[in-house]
């Protein structure tokens, strides 16, 4: 690590969007969180709520003040942009188009999203699909920043190898407008070694889709081995996958500077616990 003037670390939880944006703010100052995921609508999918511009802008006075990082919203997980069935493309299509114009209300934050399951046409299928809507919803206006997720590779999974996720983004004209969101558990089951490798890991992240792309951290243990394609996730410390190498991951210089988020099986006390313990360990192997 640098010495010196240390980065602020930006920890937070994925937290319940039900009450609003003022809500969840005051609910990550209290875990001793400064970012936080949310779901952009209901994760089964459906309509997503109206947006209260007052709401919004007593979170953004409350984010300034608290001097939070950059949001990771969450697509409903059963957005599925390389479906086979038509509908199903239609329905990722008309979600992404409508979740980006909300995001304009909380201006120059992230839209992370899982690439989708190719069901049996072929990761080339998958890739090519993809890219079309991301072609198709991407706008030159939008400030917000779409993430793939790296994946775990389980049932038919497109983007659970670095390769996969370079290649949708090859395909993408608005290529300033795409990043790429890590979880720790989805890489570890995907066959990535960020116990015993983490620079490895980093290093070819790197050179097949650039560090410069990478702009948000699940951070994740693993209820299962290395390359075990489940994605199960752990409590921190409490899987496979362990404290010290997700330590080592939040304090990487690489990553210096971008939002962690605890998706782990947690309520706020035990989210407070984790984001206290990493803030602590932070310090003193940043020192």
């Amino acid at each position: 690590m640098q010495k010196g003037k240390k980065h602020m670390l930006y920890i937070g939880n994925h937290t319940s969007s039900s009450k609003g944006y003022a809500a969840m703010g005051r609910q990550m100052v209290k875990n001793g969180g400064n970012t936080f995921a949310f779901f952009t609508r209901n994760p089964r999918g459906g309509k997503a709520k109206e947006i209260d511009q007052q709401d919004v802008e007593k979170f953004l006075e409350l984010a300034r003040e608290n001097q939070f990082g950059k949001l990771v919203a969450h697509a409903p997980y059963v957005m599925n942009a390389c479906a086979a069935k038509e509908n199903l493309r239609d329905f990722a299509r008309e979600v992404m188009a409508d979740d980006l114009k909300r995001m304009e209300y909380t201006p120059g934050n992230y839209y992370n999203f899982h690439p989708g399951s190719h069901v049996g046409q072929g990761t080339e299928a998958g890739i090519t699909k993809i890219a079309e809507i991301l072609n198709e919803v991407l706008t030159e206006e939008q400030s917000t920043t779409v993430l793939l997720e790296t994946m775990s590779g389980k049932g038919s999974e497109v983007g659970a190898t670095f390769q996969e996720l370079r290649e949708i983004i090859d395909r993408v004209e608005k290529k300033d407008k795409l990043g790429v969101c890590l979880d720790t558990c989805h890489v570890w089951d995907g066959g990535y070694d960020i116990v015993h490798d983490l620079d490895g890991v980093l290093h070819e992240f790197d050179q097949v889709i650039g560090l410069s792309r990478l702009k948000a951290v699940h951070l994740n243990d693993s209820m299962n081995g290395l390359g075990s394609h489940k994605d199960r996730h752990a409590k921190i410390g409490e899987g496979e996958i362990g404290l010290d190498a997700l330590v080592n991951v939040v304090c990487h210089p690489a990553l210096e500077g971008i939002p962690f988020i605890l998706e782990t099986p947690n309520d706020d006390e035990g989210w407070k616990r984790e984001i206290a313990l990493l803030r602590e360990r932070y310090a003193v192997k940043g020192a």
